[in-house]
């Protein structure tokens, strides 16, 4: 599976543009959507060179995902892609979410595990809240 056009807006809109490197919630410098990589102070890029750093981005998070082999259809495989994007594949991986997603667990029990995933630097923050609302939603579109 590849993520959907859906997920992309998506994505861009909950990370937001910016163009000037700048530090994160959890203190990362970043820029464009969401980028990290080799990222620093003072750095600043374009709208296109944010959205190619974006899907290059999204493609390894894509591959890791389907490597799971549980997205069965694309409205979980963004949802995944989505948490997995913002928190990291190995988080995603060792997170009870897959547990409970894994062993056949309910949309109660699912939707609740995604909502447990609204801290970045030991604050809740509405942003992540707002975001993990989305993921529960679309894993069941």
């Amino acid at each position: 599976m590849i993520r959907s056009e859906r997920l992309l807006n998506q994505l861009m809109l909950m990370e937001g543009l910016r163009l000037e490197a700048y530090k994160d919630a959890a203190g990362v410098w970043t820029i464009g959507y969401g980028h990290t990589q080799d990222v620093r102070p003072g750095d600043k890029i374009s709208e296109y060179c944010a959205k190619e750093y974006l899907l290059q981005d999204l493609y390894p998070v894509e591959q890791a995902v389907n490597k799971l082999n549980i997205a069965r259809t694309e409205g979980q495989f963004d949802a995944l892609v989505s948490f997995a994007f913002n928190l990291g594949i190995d988080r995603l991986k060792k997170s009870t979410l897959l547990k409970v997603i894994c062993s056949g667990g309910s949309k109660n029990q699912i939707k609740r595990e995604f909502k447990k995933w609204v801290y970045a630097g030991g604050k809740k923050l509405k942003g992540l809240e707002r975001r993990r609302e989305w993921e529960a939603r679309r894993f069941f579109e």
